[in-house]
């Protein structure tokens, strides 16, 4: 994979705060040519750098419980675990932490019930999770996935 320059990065920024602005646009923006902008897309896509995708609000989903479970798991099992929870449409997040818990994951529900029924029915089922700790979301403050700060790239 390349290196990251400064034109690649400020396509990044620029894409994160709308993924449907034209090439023409960002070639504008950038003072380069639509070219340029569509093989550095293409390249930064091919590399994995990042996707196009669609971040929708769960509340607006009514999906209105948020929940962060953290996991502890036996040992030797963290990876089965992780597998496992991966597979559950209502998990949008799992992660392997060091600290507290092995395991951390968000998941979204319809209700309480819901919740309640995942931890309860669906949790307990999975061998090799030995506790969990849930807390729910009771406001967001922020959710976004752009990881290019804004102090790294001054546009034109």
């Amino acid at each position: 994979m390349k290196k990251l320059d400064h034109v690649d990065k400020q396509i990044l920024q620029i894409l994160q705060e709308d993924g449907r602005i034209p090439y023409t646009e960002i070639a504008h923006q950038l003072g380069v040519s639509e070219g340029t902008i569509r093989s550095r897309i293409t390249r930064l896509l091919q590399d994995g750098v990042f996707q196009f995708v669609i971040h929708p609000d769960p509340e607006k989903l009514g999906l209105h419980v948020q929940a962060i479970i953290g996991l502890t798991t036996k040992l030797g099992l963290q990876k089965s675990v992780a597998e496992e929870l991966s597979k559950f449409s209502a998990v949008r997040f799992v992660g392997a932490f060091s600290g507290k818990h092995d395991l951390i994951i968000q998941a979204c529900f319809h209700s309480n019930d819901e919740l309640i029924t995942f931890v309860n029915e669906r949790l307990s089922q999975i061998e090799g999770i030995a506790a969990a700790d849930v807390s729910l979301e009771l406001k967001q403050y922020k959710d976004s996935f752009s990881f290019v700060q804004d102090d790294e790239v001054t546009l034109q």
